[in-house]
């Protein structure tokens, strides 16, 4: 069982590669980024898997400051369990302390929605992380909403936000990060009826 003291492995999904930095899928990326440079942290790749990694502190100084290790995953969407398992095991992380930051189709562009566990709704990231190390982690999803018309939901969660997205996007990967911060800090329950929407 996990403890005040344990760290925190807080993994922003997406694809690497700068074709893929702007796509909807690749917002647990920029959510991890924007962790990263409020901690002060630059990424660098990890020795002991195929991730970047930034270590730091969340929250005030003193107790109620959390130890973290910010990942993205350099694997691809659907190989990131590889990576997160190696560094929860390297980190000797619980995996009740692991946090995937990721992109939602099920939930409206705009809201955010906490929660401990459960399926991983056909998301590749998701699903190679709960065959890897089980589904018992947290998820802070990101909505992007539903394809429009016919297109395929492939199509859509590697395309780039539109125009009219793009001008709540910053506020929405800021809220994302408060709600990441909020999680460690006060628990699950305070963040989800703080943050959940």
């Amino acid at each position: 069982m996990s403890d005040a003291t344990d760290p925190w492995l807080i993994v922003g999904l997406g694809n690497p590669g700068p074709d893929y930095a702007a796509n909807r899928h690749n917002v647990g990326f920029m959510v991890a980024d924007l962790l990263a440079t409020r901690i002060g942290g630059r990424f660098k790749r990890a020795q002991k898997a195929q991730a970047q990694v930034v270590e730091g502190r969340i929250g005030p100084p003193g107790p109620a400051s959390r130890r973290v290790v910010l990942v993205k995953p350099m694997s691809y969407m659907n190989l990131s369990g590889g990576p997160v398992t190696a560094l929860r095991d390297f980190y000797k992380v619980p995996t009740d302390h692991v946090v995937a930051v990721h992109d939602e189709l099920d939930v409206d562009y705009g809201s955010l929605r906490l929660k401990l566990g459960g399926g991983d709704n056909g998301h590749n990231g998701l699903k190679s992380m709960t065959k890897a190390m089980g589904p018992e982690y947290h998820r802070v999803r990101f909505g992007i909403g539903r394809p429009p018309g016919r297109m395929q939901v492939a199509d859509f969660v590697l395309k780039d936000f539109s125009s009219t997205e793009r001008k709540e996007l910053a506020f929405l990967v800021d809220r994302s990060a408060d709600a990441v911060e909020c999680l460690l800090a006060e628990g699950l329950e305070r963040a989800q009826s703080a943050y959940n929407s």
